[in-house]
């Protein structure tokens, strides 16, 4: 276990925050892409429960979670509690609105809650400027026809919501370093999936008994929430929180491409509008200063 910390720790510091950030980007909507195609077959939560599991039993030889929250104080055994929380209920409320609306619209409304998260960490009008050219860019790409799904626009800003907890927890986990904070999102994984156990496991049955669903759906917890959730341990370890929040405004871009790729997603003018202005702004941006080691 120590020398598996060492190593993220090694990694985290030989490898450019922004590039860890890069993989994460690719991953977090490339695993639910191919996820919302196995929907109809295994059904949403079940999707869910099998992406949570799939991740919680990649991380368990690794991460050993039982020993890590058996040595850890009060303290960090509630924030491991409540980010296994925040996980399982973001993944689901997530996949309950890929189920009803278009990628691109769920991933902008999952940047807007991070915009509170990257003004507290503004020093410049150069960096105002940045998030003002992010936020606009997202509602570029918010479709008028979200109000005739409130339902799909609840679970959308439910998870917006939870995605604030997650990069805020996140951060406290990877404060201990890369290495410890793998070792507590591998703690976090398997508490959520003791969360969702009693809500997906009947229409996860289905996969279970087809060889073909279910590698598809370890193929997507492995895209899903072990690539990318260990490469934001990476980058969080090095950014800081206001600069890693601004740079989520890449989402609705990577959510889009992969939308196009995966899904048939096609944007319109206004689509392609606010991607560059996201792009841009993110462009723009420029993290404070580290502070003297």
């Amino acid at each position: 276990m120590q020398a598996a910390t060492g190593t993220a720790s090694r990694l985290a510091q030989s490898v450019p925050p922004q590039l860890w950030f890069g993989i994460s980007a690719v991953f977090h909507y490339l695993g639910p892409a191919f996820a919302v195609l196995l929907v109809p077959s295994i059904g949403v939560l079940g999707v869910a429960w099998l992406r949570i599991a799939t991740a919680a039993a990649a991380f368990a030889p690794l991460t050993r979670p039982w020993r890590t929250f058996a040595v850890a104080d009060i303290e960090t055994r509630l924030l491991l509690v409540a980010f296994g929380a925040c996980l399982a209920l973001m993944n689901c409320s997530f996949y309950l609105a890929l189920e009803r609306l278009p990628m691109s619209l769920v991933a902008a409304i999952e940047f807007v809650g991070t915009i509170a998260l990257a003004l507290a960490g503004l020093r410049t009008g150069r960096n105002v400027l940045a998030l003002v050219m992010a936020v606009v860019g997202t509602f570029c790409l918010l479709d008028p026809q979200w109000a005739s799904d409130p339902a799909g626009l609840f679970w959308a800003l439910l998870n917006g919501v939870l995605f604030v907890g997650y990069v805020v927890l996140g951060h406290r986990l990877a404060h201990r370093g890369a290495g410890g904070g793998i070792a507590g999102l591998g703690a976090a994984m398997a508490i959520a999936l003791l969360f969702v156990l009693p809500f997906g496991l009947r229409e996860a049955t289905t996969a279970l008994t087809s060889p073909i669903l279910l590698g598809a759906a370890i193929g997507v917890g492995i895209c899903s929430s072990v690539i990318p959730y260990i490469c934001d341990q990476m980058a969080m370890a090095r950014l800081p929180r206001a600069s890693f929040a601004l740079m989520l405004a890449l989402l609705p871009l990577s959510a889009t491409l992969i939308g196009i790729i995966v899904l048939r997603q096609f944007p319109d003018m206004r689509d392609v509008l606010g991607i560059a202005l996201v792009v841009s702004g993110v462009a723009l941006h420029r993290p404070p200063p580290d502070p003297p080691g």
